[in-house]
């Protein structure tokens, strides 16, 4: 059999390969395209299970605790119900205002109420800002790396895409023959470049726009607990001038 007649029978042989096959059978550096690829998608899938249940708690935790919060007694008589809730945003924020409450009160009246200067109300202010800060930085990490893997993996896989044709021309230009039989290994392994590229990045993609809207609307209610809760700690807190 000559050598023309060996690469006409090759198609079948290619098209009949698994994509194992073909993997295995790959270049180097498509494998290690394929590395990371593999690796970015199984990280990027863990990324949003995990803030999926992370996020859904905070947005459950912070419906009831605002529902508790706004038929409270008193601050310091919710304070050890409420602040017990630290899957949501605003408990962390009302514990740690309570706790600076202490430790700044200048006295107490007659009822037990503390009786706190302006400036000491403004040292509270800062701490639940920082609160609020420090919560919605807690809840947007790992979430960057979703964008990073949206925008990273389609140039990752069309990398592989032009490795994988550059060879297929390599191989036309070693056999000197433009048959089926010489550039498929190198187009299929350009294809699989390709949807790994697409399948690492449209899951981080439509996981990090689901995110980032969950995000801003708590970090929306974050900013609205900060005006309602150091409301609620002037209205019921004595001032000294």
């Amino acid at each position: 059999m000559d050598k023309i007649t060996t690469l006409l029978l090759m198609p079948d042989t290619v098209a009949g390969k698994k994509l194992t096959d073909l993997i295995i059978e790959s270049s180097v550096f498509a494998k290690l395209v394929l590395i990371v690829l593999v690796l970015f998608s199984i990280i990027s899938w863990a990324i949003i299970i995990y803030k999926y249940f992370e996020i859904k708690g905070a947005l459950m935790a912070t419906e009831t605790f605002l529902k508790e919060f706004r038929r409270r007694r008193s601050l310091g008589a919710s304070f050890s119900s409420l602040s017990r809730m630290k899957k949501s945003p605003m408990a962390v924020m009302y514990g740690t205002a309570f706790i600076e409450l202490e430790s700044l009160a200048n006295s107490k009246d007659k009822s037990g109420k503390i009786i706190i200067d302006d400036e000491n109300l403004d040292h509270v202010a800062e701490a639940i800002d920082r609160a609020g800060t420090d919560e919605i930085l807690r809840l947007e990490k790992y979430v960057v790396f979703l964008a990073t893997t949206a925008n990273a993996s389609p140039f990752l896989g069309l990398l592989g895409t032009v490795w994988g044709i550059m060879e297929s021309f390599a191989q036309i230009g070693v056999t000197g023959i433009a048959t089926l039989a010489v550039v498929a290994p190198g187009i299929a392994e350009a294809l699989i470049a390709t949807i790994a590229g697409l399948a690492a990045a449209i899951p981080a993609l439509i996981g990090y726009n689901f995110f980032i809207n969950k995000l801003r609307r708590i970090a929306g209610e974050i900013d609205n607990f900060k005006s309602e809760l150091f409301s609620a700690i002037k209205k019921e807190l004595g001032t000294v001038a």
